[in-house]
């Protein structure tokens, strides 16, 4: 969420950033927010003039009263309490604009950094850099969920039946892998300086509303029926809803915290849920990393999160690449992002397994988060996020890159000590 101040004072710039973003249909909300900022603004003048006349004039009717003037004394009351009530009216109407203009305010999205490539979506995100060499094996591939069967590892039929389409169960040695894995991406994460965090899985409607834009919440978010608790579709929502309502001394700034979460996530929209295999599903597990810093050092905190992705997939024999996210593929809140995506040999091209974005101060605006600087004013930090590793989907690229042509799997040797030594899983099918 912007600044009013900023959209009051730069309109044309905010409307050229949506422009940017091909929301062409938002243009009107920039004039509408402005007009209710106005007429706030007026309310408030208008108010303060009448406490201040109403002050002046009730010790003027003391005046009178002392004086014994009491058809003047009462004719001032009069007007007093015709002031009181106009006050009251204003008040009431003054709640009503700030609703108003909050929610128009909660719809425009945030300026993009000058860096972030214009496209109208993600077929039009840039690939900026490849991180080891794409392999095509010379056997087939198999589709992970076939991968999986093989090691008696998985059962979408029975998840099917106990809780619909997008469920699965994870069994055996595909189950400790996956287990592994997380635990892997936690302590490289706390080697990095990270202080590990296992968050609630459940957060107020406040919260959801602070950290994602209204779009991205009907999409995703799983409320709790007759409460005011979602499901939380990432951990990075209760990580940076931590912070709401409060002033953060800034001497604890960096604030680096690495969390462990289920996610639950609705998928509607043009993707939808895959029926047959893990890569888009309702619940999955995941390993994030959040960042809240100083605005200044921002973009060196995105640069070296999205870096930190890389060099995970990388410890595990997985070629990556990272493609910058276009303005149009960007989530309303967002500064800058880009994905990190993983090779996959059996498709032969790459698919997202980690995003890493910087929020700028919108989340901390929204949140009401604020850092207390040396010299005793007060700013807004940036907030950071990005995934470390989001099975099962990463389990899809684990498993491809590191198949060998008898149908065993390699592991790699970071994994080995989460794998009770186990340096080859092979198949019991």
């Amino acid at each position: 969420m912007l600044d009013i101040k900023f959209v009051r004072e730069n309109p044309e710039a905010v409307k050229e950033n949506i422009r940017k973003k091909f929301q062409d249909h938002r243009l009107p909300l920039v004039d509408q927010a402005i007009a209710l900022d106005a007429e706030n603004r007026a309310i408030k003048q208008e108010v303060e003039d009448l406490r201040a006349k109403r002050n002046r004039l009730s010790k003027e009717i003391g005046k009178l009263m002392g004086q014994k003037k009491r058809e003047e004394a009462e004719a001032v009351k009069a007007e007093v309490s015709a002031d009181g009530a106009r006050i009251d009216e204003l008040s009431a109407r003054e709640r009503e604009v700030v609703e108003e203009l909050r929610k128009v305010m909660l719809q425009i999205p945030n300026i993009i950094d000058p860096s972030v490539p214009i496209g109208k979506d993600d077929s039009e995100n840039v690939e900026v850099e490849r991180f080891g060499e794409p392999k095509v094996p010379n056997f087939p591939i198999p589709y992970h969920t076939e991968i999986m069967e093989s090691f008696d590892g998985i059962d979408m039929d029975a998840a099917g039946r106990v809780s619909g389409n997008g469920f699965y169960y994870l069994l055996g040695d595909i189950a400790r892998l996956h287990e592994a894995v997380i635990a892997y991406a936690r302590d490289f994460m706390i080697d990095k300086g990270f202080t590990y965090c296992i968050p609630p899985f459940m957060i107020h409607g406040n919260v959801v509303e602070g950290v994602m834009s209204q779009t991205d919440m009907d999409a995703m978010m799983y409320k709790i029926e007759g409460e005011d608790l979602y499901l939380i579709g990432t951990s990075e929502h209760s990580m940076i809803g931590k912070f709401i309502d409060q002033m953060i001394p800034e001497e604890s700034l960096p604030q680096t915290l690495t969390s462990y979460s289920p996610c639950f996530r609705k998928e509607k929209g043009a993707h939808g849920i895959e029926e047959r295999g893990v890569y888009r599903i309702h619940q999955f597990e995941k390993q994030e990393m959040i960042v809240v810093c100083r605005p200044e050092d921002s973009m060196k905190w995105y640069e070296q999160m999205w870096r930190y992705s890389v060099e995970l997939f990388r410890s595990m024999d997985i070629p990556v690449r990272q493609l910058e996210c276009c303005s149009g593929d960007l989530a309303d809140l967002k500064v800058k992002s880009c994905d990190i995506e993983a090779w996959s040999p059996r498709q032969q091209k790459y698919f997202e397994v980690c995003s890493c974005s910087n929020r700028g101060d919108a989340q901390a605006r929204r949140l009401k988060m604020r850092v207390k600087g040396a010299d005793g004013r007060t700013y807004l930090p940036h907030t950071l996020n990005n995934t470390v590793v989001a099975p099962p989907r990463m389990l899809i690229a684990f498993l491809e890159n590191n198949l060998q042509p008898d149908g065993s799997v390699l592991i790699p040797k970071v994994l080995q000590p989460y794998m009770g030594g186990t340096e080859r899983l092979v198949p019991k099918k």
